[in-house]
């Protein structure tokens, strides 16, 4: 007769089963943690993208619009810093120069930038709407419209070319806060004449011109319009002003504008720092136009605005797009860009000002069928 345990398990195989037992129930539980914080980070994983993504498409101050172009920034010194660049003109291609240099001054200087557009009612962007109304029919003149002009309010720089704008109040009035919150800007070619109408602004109860904030206005064509061409010769007691660092072989295109009577001069609030001589002939190197003198095409000022501040401004009376195919042109842009935002100190002769991509601007001009203008929306100028 056997005993009662010899049909069981020894004493010894019950302790393994149970270590056996636990072991795999030990498992099972750690496979079911693992499994249950895998599916939490992967949530907490897709979470994070998610906000990444966010935050990512937050980081420009400007928000997205089909109406206009943002260029968010690289890294680099202008980081932190939004740049407001407006086009609206009708000749001289600003459409084509103006994002240009907002992807230099994004990619290669870490500004964020936005260019802005002036377009027709379906959005897009037409340099050959009218600038006046046609006679007997001024009842149907349309107005034009720069669609964004409220974020000028958080820009810290604004670079405009405009051209005989006829805008809504709200518009005019947003031009005129920035030109008075003492925060600097740059005015190109046609700027002096930006607008038909006159600014609404006022400072002790006298207005206020775009003249006077700018230094001058366009008066006539010094040069042979659309025959001759401009040198910029840098002033020599100018040259070691940081706006012309690294600046040489100015030239243009463009015709030389007057901006004041002759026998006078530019005010005495203005500072040249670039003469532009008439050339004869459209090539770089020709020869110098006897019959016209020099006149300033570069010049820097303050604006006073009706608190007492005081805003770094720039005009340049050069500036067509094929104008900025000129790499001492786009240098003193950039360079001006940094000292608008009294920012000298990172200008540098050795920093590229080459475009980001391929830059083949239009002829300036009227034209348009010949040229090759026409309305587009804003995305075909990136």
């Amino acid at each position: 007769m056997r005993p009662y345990f010899a049909d069981r398990a020894k004493p010894f195989e019950v302790s393994v089963i149970y270590e056996k037992r636990k072991r795999q129930n030990c498992i099972a539980g750690w496979l079911t943690k693992v499994n249950r914080n895998y599916v939490m980070y992967r949530k907490l994983f897709a979470f994070a993208c998610v906000l990444c993504s966010n935050l990512s498409m937050a980081a420009h101050p400007v928000p997205d619009s089909p109406l206009w172009l943002n260029y968010p920034a690289a890294e680099g010194p202008g980081k932190g810093k939004l740049i407001v660049l407006i086009s609206a003109d009708q000749e001289y291609r600003s459409e084509q120069s103006l994002p240009m240099l907002a992807g230099i001054l994004s990619k290669r200087y870490g500004f964020d930038c936005t260019v802005l557009f002036g377009v027709n009612e379906e959005g897009l962007v037409d340099p050959t709407a009218p600038v006046y109304p046609e006679k007997g029919k001024e009842s149907e003149f349309k107005p034009h419209n720069i669609p964004g002009l409220e974020h000028l309010a958080k820009a810290d720089l604004m670079i405009f070319a405009t051209r005989l704008q006829t805008l809504p109040d709200e518009q005019m009035k947003a031009f005129v806060a920035y030109f008075d919150s003492g925060k600097p800007f740059i005015s190109l070619r046609t700027g002096n004449h930006g607008f038909r109408s006159p600014l609404p602004y006022m400072i002790d109860g006298k207005k206020v011109t775009l003249t006077e904030i700018l230094g001058g206005t366009f008066l006539s064509h010094h040069g042979n319009w659309s025959q001759d061409s401009t040198r910029g010769d840098i002033i020599p007691e100018q040259k070691d002003h940081p706006i012309l660092k690294g600046v040489k072989d100015i030239w243009g295109l463009t015709d030389v504008y007057r901006t004041y009577r002759e026998g006078e001069s530019l005010p005495a609030d203005c500072t040249a720092l670039v003469m532009g001589q008439p050339l004869i002939g459209r090539v770089q190197g020709g020869e110098s136009n006897p019959k016209k003198e020099p006149l300033p095409v570069v010049w820097v000022k303050n604006w006073k605005t009706s608190q007492g501040k005081s805003a770094r401004v720039i005009h340049c009376t050069m500036g067509s797009a094929k104008d900025f195919e000129n790499p001492g042109l786009r240098r003193l842009a950039v360079n001006g860009a940094f000292w608008s935002l009294s920012m000298e100190h990172h200008i540098s002769i050795d920093s590229s000002v080459e475009p980001i991509s391929e830059f083949k601007p239009l002829s300036s001009g009227f034209n348009y069928e010949k040229i090759g203008v026409r309305p587009q929306p804003p995305s075909a100028y990136r």
